[in-house]
């Protein structure tokens, strides 16, 4: 049982909660109406698959660097508890998941698989070449709502990309900040980041401004949709957590416990906009 624990320790399956509930406001506001179970199953199922490639191309890929940052050193991969392996079995276990259930929801799904698996080994990497690497972390995660959009509608629709936009924005953000933790070590390594290349400064000014497009791009997606009131709580709600987490920039001059602050604070974030969603949408 100690690999197993071991394992979901290093892959952190709780994050999922950061995608999920944005991948079924994707589908909420898709469908204009409650997805059946069908398609709710699957859904999850993808995106627990998707995030788990994520996490593990994001273990392997990184073990040498996160041997060498004592930040990142115990976990378990870079430490040498789990052996390599382990993650290499959980990316093709994560990708058999996310294109079962792409098959299972339409072939549009299907057909566009390769882009988002693509994704999802992919970014790991881009921190070698682009601070721009915390945008395309954040269009990983934007591919969960946008994904479960094509699941109910089998179509693109201009709605959907606003709302992959911004959760691109929003993951943007808080991952800019986590980056702080490590800014000193990525300047040594040659880890590309905003921290890294603009300053610890614009890496506590940059999240707000993009915090602020988050929630104007919200704002448009409810407009285009015509959504219940209710979405509209959910939108305040959103702007006031936000707020908060910008306060607590503003205050805590310790990274680490501002990180923290921020991870909870996101958190509720999207689960909030969640139930507020799912609240317009049977209230409609």
């Amino acid at each position: 049982m100690k690999p197993l624990r071991l394992l979901l320790e290093e892959l952190k399956i709780e994050h999922t909660l950061f995608a999920l509930p944005f991948a079924y406001v994707g589908a909420l506001l898709g469908a204009r109406a409650l997805p059946t179970l069908h398609q709710i199953v699957w859904i999850t199922i993808a995106v627990l698959g998707a995030r788990t490639a994520a996490m593990a191309a994001n273990r392997l890929l990184d073990a040498r660097v996160d041997a060498r940052n004592p930040r990142t050193a115990r976990r378990h991969v870079a430490s040498g508890a789990l052996p390599p392996r382990a993650m290499l079995w959980a990316i093709v276990a994560g990708l058999a998941l996310l294109t079962i259930a792409a098959w299972q929801l339409n072939p549009l799904c299907l057909e566009l698989l390769p882009i988002g698996a693509a994704a999802v080994l992919v970014y790991p990497l881009v921190k070698r070449w682009t601070w721009g690497v915390h945008f395309v972390l954040g269009a990983v995660d934007g591919l969960a709502p946008l994904g479960a959009w094509i699941a109910v509608t089998g179509r693109v629709e201009p709605a959907a990309l606003v709302l992959f936009a911004a959760v691109t924005l929003w993951v943007a953000g808080f991952d800019i900040l986590y980056a702080l933790m490590d800014r000193d070590f990525d300047l040594r390594e040659g880890v590309r980041s905003i921290p890294a290349r603009f300053g610890m400064k614009a890496g506590r000014l940059l999240p707000a401004l993009l915090h602020g497009l988050v929630i104007a791009a919200l704002a448009l997606c409810g407009a285009m949709t015509g959504v219940h009131p209710l979405y509209w709580l959910g939108v305040v709600i959103a702007a006031l957590l936000l707020a908060y987490e910008r306060l607590l920039i503003g205050r805590q001059h310790d990274v680490v416990a501002l990180n923290a602050a921020v991870f909870n604070a996101n958190m509720l974030f999207s689960v909030v906009f969640f139930l507020c969603t799912a609240a317009s949408v049977v209230l409609a």
